[in-house]
């Protein structure tokens, strides 16, 4: 696929996930923009989310953070959490030697894509750099499931790729906030060998991801591979349209494909 005949695709984690987990399921997401309706339940819980990402944002630079606490009780709760056990984390440096940042953004450019990377907290010294991500969840990620997600992966490679820093001075930690458990955290650290591996798995997924688009300009969809096969009927949205064989079929689909000259850009 030549980088002159469309511009760069914008790739995130969450892009990467879901072409490792289904890459039908990325087709139908974010090639055709097929909706699905909102949990409510999960639209409360990223707002929620969200509103404790901006209050991180406006303590890092410093501005006053207490009309976001006096209207949330949940908030409330989980900033005395972290100035109990990690009133480091929520300090704001005055020390030039420290690099501290919020909402800390990267970009790096691999074949024709654009790999974007937003850390919610950039700490770097001298020699060392961790990069901190909130999670609002309901409870913990089981750490064998965080370390091969692409969001641990890629955040750390890229950060070695794009600053002076060895890949066995950099670190990522997942603090996990939430009012009906306790403030944990599970902390990775990188070093070479998984910054090699890094790279070569990102290469291959990449490649396969041109050859697929490269078949869509000619009416052939992407692979139907779900990571977890039994799991497809009951949590994915599109298991009619892939299963049911006059959906399935792009030449019996009413639906014309759209020309990737004039998809938009990915969002992250």
């Amino acid at each position: 696929m030549s980088s002159t005949a469309i511009e760069l695709f914008r790739l995130s984690q969450g892009h990467l996930n879901l072409l490792v987990a289904c890459p039908r399921k990325f087709q139908h997401t974010y090639l055709e923009k097929l909706n699905t309706p909102t949990n409510p339940t999960y639209e409360k819980s990223q707002t929620l989310g969200s509103q404790f990402h901006l209050l991180m944002q406006q303590q890092a630079m410093n501005l006053p953070i207490d009309g976001f606490l006096a209207v949330d009780s949940e908030l409330q709760i989980w900033v005395k959490d972290f100035n109990k056990l990690a009133p480091e984390i929520l300090k704001t440096e005055t020390n030039n030697q420290i690099f501290r940042e919020s909402e800390h953004y990267r970009t790096l450019q691999i074949q024709d894509y654009l790999i974007t990377v937003i850390y919610d907290l950039l700490i770097a010294e001298q020699e060392t750099a961790q990069i901190i991500d909130w999670k609002t969840y309901a409870k913990s990620l089981n750490k064998d499931d965080l370390e091969n997600n692409w969001q641990t992966r890629l955040y750390m490679y890229v950060l070695a790729e794009t600053s002076i820093f060895l890949p066995e001075n950099i670190s990522m930690t997942y603090w996990f906030v939430n009012p009906q458990n306790k403030l944990n955290k599970i902390q990775f650290n990188y070093n070479i060998e998984q910054h090699q591996k890094t790279e070569k798995t990102l290469q291959k997924l990449l490649n396969n991801l041109t050859n697929w688009l490269v078949a869509y300009q000619q009416n052939q969809p992407f692979p139907q591979e779900p990571a977890y096969p039994k799991a497809c009927k009951k949590d994915c949205p599109y298991y009619v349209r892939c299963y049911n064989s006059e959906n399935s079929s792009l030449e019996q689909s009413d639906k014309i494909l759209p020309n990737l000259a004039t998809i938009e850009e990915i969002a992250i």
